[in-house]
């Protein structure tokens, strides 16, 4: 496995990391994703760390805790050979204080988390989504405390515009509080939107990106085709409204295309994927979701072998989307192209 710096950061992360959404599954969406309990868990965990992944990331709102809950029974005993990643923010329950970063929710989302999981610290803290009601000065004096505590060891944000990230890092820079590390982001072949804003912003602030659905919601697992209805055991039935937009012709395209590549390398339809966001800038680390072993093993083969330069510009093209302004001069006048290059000319893939 390799292992990359989270941002600018020391912590090393590994390339690939487990995300315990379809731990203890309750409710219309967490339940369509999975239902795997302590035991069946702690199974995907020893193939984890067998394989060198050791990051495994969650949330107090995954199946109203129950994934914290399951994660914490699994690496029982071993906690001193993971890093863990939780997040908070998003409503918990129908209270007045049961959503959002106030200094009130963050302790109470903290503290319960720790008890969940059953540990003293939390490796890497992520609020789930800005909070626009609250001041930014408390959030990053909350998170602070929390830190200084023991209790947090590094913090990050999930699913932050550009503006609202930079100002909490501009913020943080001028009090001296925690810089946010991460940046949990949605990215896949079918949705390179982070590459507009976030990614720049990233690279300048040395912020790196732990990635979220991967296979576009499940739709780049090679059996979503074109003319053919959705599998029977699709979780698409029961989720695809909760996910990312995603265009029918352009998904098929792109899995022509990855299909491809699959006759060509030997490789699965999830691993070609997969290994294309590997090499991308700013990427710390891709988030696998497995219901079971079998999942988890084939996306573990995403590590160790490299696209070929043909096959990522077959992949690039197909996956290619009109930028949204102001972004798109940048890439059709030459003006423009000239004091911004693409950002995937600025950086090797780490």
């Amino acid at each position: 496995m390799e292992y990359r710096r989270l941002g600018a950061s020391g912590l090393r992360v590994p390339a690939l990391s487990l995300g315990a959404g379809t731990f203890g599954g309750q409710g219309p969406l967490f339940g369509a994703w999975g239902q795997v309990d302590v035991e069946q868990a702690r199974r995907l965990v020893d193939i984890c760390l067998d394989a060198g992944v050791t990051l495994f990331d969650t949330a107090d709102v995954y199946s109203g805790g129950a994934s914290e809950e399951v994660l914490g029974g699994a690496i029982k005993g071993r906690r001193d050979q993971v890093i863990l990643s939780t997040k908070a923010s998003l409503p918990v329950g129908d209270g007045p204080n049961d959503a959002g970063s106030s200094r009130f929710r963050l302790i109470e989302a903290c503290e319960q988390a720790l008890r969940r999981l059953g540990t003293d610290h939390i490796d890497v803290f992520q609020l789930h989504a800005f909070d626009a009601g609250t001041p930014i000065e408390e959030v990053l004096s909350t998170l602070d405390d929390l830190v200084r505590a023991g209790k947090l060891r590094y913090v990050g944000v999930s699913n932050f515009s550009g503006w609202q990230l930079m100002k909490s890092l501009a913020v943080a820079e001028k009090y001296g509080y925690p810089r946010y590390i991460s940046h949990q982001v949605y990215y896949s072949l079918v949705g390179r939107d982070y590459e507009w804003e976030l990614m720049p912003l990233g690279l300048d602030q040395g912020v790196g990106a732990l990635v979220w659905s991967p296979l576009g919601w499940g739709r780049l697992t090679g059996k979503v085709r074109r003319g053919q209805p959705l599998p029977a055991g699709s979780r698409l039935h029961d989720t695809a409204a909760f996910g990312p937009p995603v265009r029918d012709e352009q998904l098929f395209d792109i899995v022509d295309v990855l299909s491809e590549i699959a006759e060509e390398t030997g490789k699965a339809v999830p691993q070609i994927a997969i290994n294309w966001l590997l090499r991308r800038p700013t990427v710390s680390s891709v988030i696998l979701g497995a219901r079971n072993e079998e999942q988890l093993r084939q996306n573990l083969g995403a590590v160790g072998w490299t696209l070929t330069a043909e096959q990522v510009a077959k992949l690039e093209a197909a996956s290619a989307t009109t930028a949204p302004y102001p972004y798109y001069p940048y890439e059709r006048q030459e003006g423009f192209a000239r004091l911004n290059p693409p950002v995937s000319t600025l950086l090797p893939t780490p």
